[in-house]
């Protein structure tokens, strides 16, 4: 049997498919598999971190929200657990300011230290009217704001958000710091009031999928869709060494209404 996950965002459907394991193998022409290295599953892992991320910034944002890095005054160094208090006061009076103009506040963040050891904060936040000027004044250091665009599906917002702390420019600044305070910077965190992207599940016969996954020929879109071709991946896993479909659909522009994405 097959699986196929269908994720329903704004302008567009990603359709995965792939074999359920728990079925037996009956028709699949299943390759030898490669062992599975900590190193693949780590990378693994964070793919899986990156495309939920990316699905949560499509579910809940648009183009034209707000892209905010907090930063401290120059020289600043702070213990991580003041630097969260401050980051609940900055969100405990913005929430307030939107919630009095009848708007729900709605943001991700990441914690984040600098190259000079500057501790910072990257957040993605709804945009509306004041909401710039609210930001400023809600922050008591400096702040830097720009719009969101929707290049490539936010993918490289949501890799930027989920990247492990060890690749942050910082790195050396870990040394020496406590546990919890350094997975105070490997963890990432947003406002209850986002959507998640849950999947709509489908299964499938093996005889059925061996069309489409056979085929040379780009998937059929669904009405009012056209398919991303750059989006379209099949092949095997080679380590589990069954086959694999992955692709997205776009919605055609002359179905599109106004104030979407796209």
């Amino acid at each position: 049997m097959y699986q196929v996950k269908i994720y329903r965002l704004p302008d567009r459907n990603e359709y995965e498919y792939h074999y359920r394991g728990n079925y037996g193998a009956r028709g699949e022409p299943r390759a030898k598999r490669a062992k599975v290295t900590s190193e693949y599953q780590a990378a693994l892992n964070q793919k899986h971190k990156e495309k939920y991320m990316r699905r949560k910034i499509l579910l809940n944002f648009k183009a034209g929200d707000l892209w905010v890095t907090l930063k401290y005054s120059k020289g600043t160094r702070k213990p991580v657990k003041e630097v969260q208090k401050d980051r609940a006061a900055f969100l405990r009076t913005l929430r307030g300011l939107y919630r009095k103009s009848g708007n729900p506040l709605k943001y991700i963040y990441r914690l984040e230290i600098g190259k000079l050891g500057g501790i910072h904060f990257h957040m993605i936040i709804n945009n509306c009217a004041g909401a710039t000027d609210w930001i400023r004044e809600s922050w008591p250091g400096h702040v830097n704001m720009e719009f969101m665009y929707e290049d490539g599906g936010f993918e490289a917002l949501a890799d930027y958000i989920t990247k492990p702390a060890e690749s942050d420019t910082g790195q050396m600044y870990f040394e020496g710091m406590n546990m919890e305070d350094k997975k105070a910077f490997m963890t990432y965190g947003c406002s209850r009031n986002l959507k998640k992207p849950v999947p709509e599940i489908r299964t499938y016969s093996h005889w059925t999928m061996r069309a489409v996954l056979d085929a040379n020929d780009d998937p059929t879109p669904a009405a009012g869709y056209y398919i991303d071709k750059a989006s379209v991946r099949r092949g095997i896993n080679p380590y589990t060494g069954y086959s694999y479909l992955y692709y997205t659909e776009k919605l055609l522009k002359e179905f599109k209404k106004g104030g979407g994405y796209g």
